[in-house]
């Protein structure tokens, strides 16, 4: 049981340091090959990086307006519109945020009243489990269960009660690769419906899809109205430090999240800004040789570690990889994670921290496959002295 802080509010006792920050900083102590936190370790497309040094060399420096720059916010819809089909007014549909956490934080904090429910998939990036507590709400969990992480129908339906406001879902999903199928999706929208619930899609990695086809939740019928869509820049042009994101939603529902957004950042980032403009207008085989790249990654991430003797669950998307640790002779993966910086000098992440119940996810640890081929061989050359088990 984690330690109550002093002063800390109710709300957030017991979500302390995050397990993110836990792990860089051993990594950073031990000289370990970091495939824990998920930042890319190689260079941002150059037309990007001229373009957010020529932005400030103009002196585009001052406060952008609270919804974001016009031009980012029209890039954006036209962005919607050209990969998935979706029509969004860039005035009063398109809203820029401080990267997708914002986002996620801003609808939550905007949609829900203090003892509403939001119903989300576990294992589930840590910030939202905060940002339903520090909007008064309460979650209710539903398990993805390996080797495909599917979830059982019945275990949604049964998430759901009078007091649900929306679903928050994550796909491409982290920590798992799982893309979401259009049968699931249909069975999430058609529960959103028949219960009027809202939805929260988490798209960040909605450019580094695989063996499956991202559709958007918003696209599937009765949906847009009614689903907020958040993505950022940071994964697809490889400037997480950037934290330029963005959410579409129906007038009525951004201006609610436009209304808590305000008095959070306010605004951000206006060079960067500028430069994601060029980013997301960038032609289709930037888009496409970026998937490619990040297959072979993920691909030489995969078979070293399985070469070594881990029982890998291979991810459909995103940049993480998902092994269980008993195949190489451990029982938890926290008590890895906390040891192999020190031993073998890699760093991963363990997914219990990813659980209401760290239990359901105690063997499980994600490695991250955004680094060059040369890291990636160096982190599996180490590793590869628990062939065999440990």
């Amino acid at each position: 049981m984690s330690q109550r802080l002093p002063h800390l509010t109710s709300r957030l006792q017991g979500f302390g340091t995050t397990i993110f920050a836990e792990m860089t900083a051993l990594a950073l102590e031990h000289d370990a090959v970091n495939l824990g936190q998920g930042f890319p370790d190689f260079q941002a497309p150059q037309a990007v990086k001229d373009a957010a040094v020529r932005a400030i060399a103009e002196d585009h420096n001052q406060y952008a307006p609270g919804s974001g720059l016009p031009p980012l916010r029209q890039a954006v819809a036209e962005h919607q519109q050209r990969f998935w089909g979706l029509s969004y007014d860039p005035d009063t549909e398109v809203t820029v945020t401080a990267g997708a956490t914002e986002a996620v934080c801003a609808t939550l904090l905007a949609l829900c009243e203090a003892g509403d429910e939001v119903v989300m998939f576990e294992p589930y990036y840590d910030s939202y489990r905060a940002g339903i507590a520090m909007a008064g709400g309460v979650e209710r969990v539903v398990t993805l269960h390996p080797p495909d992480f599917t979830y059982d129908t019945a275990d949604l339906e049964a998430a759901i009660t009078p007091k649900t406001r929306a679903i928050l879902l994550n796909s491409p999903h982290n920590p798992t690769g799982k893309v979401f199928d259009r049968e699931e999706l249909e069975h999430i929208a058609r529960l959103c419906r028949d219960h009027d619930l809202l939805a929260i899609t988490d798209e960040v990695y909605e450019h580094l899809v695989f063996d499956a086809v991202h559709t958007p939740l918003a696209s599937l019928p009765g949906m847009r109205g009614r689903t907020v869509t958040i993505s950022s820049a940071g994964k697809t042009f490889s400037v997480t430090g950037w934290k330029i994101g963005w959410l579409c939603a129906p007038p009525d529902l951004t201006t609610a999240v436009r209304t808590a957004k305000q008095f959070m950042t306010f605004t951000n980032g206006t060079p960067f800004q500028h430069a994601i403009v060029q980013a997301l207008r960038l032609g289709d085989g930037y888009f496409e040789d970026f998937a490619a790249g990040y297959r072979g990654r993920r691909d030489r991430l995969v078979n070293g570690l399985s070469e070594i003797g881990f029982e890998v669950f291979r991810p459909q998307g995103t940049y993480f990889v998902t092994a269980d640790v008993r195949s190489v002779g451990f029982e938890d993966g926290i008590e890895f994670c906390r040891t192999m910086p020190g031993k073998l000098g890699v760093a991963a992440v363990p997914n219990a921290a990813f659980y209401i119940d760290p239990r359901r996810g105690r063997s499980l640890v994600r490695f991250a496959f955004c680094k060059t081929d040369e890291l990636l061989d160096e982190g599996i050359s180490r590793l590869s002295a628990l062939r065999g088990g440990a």
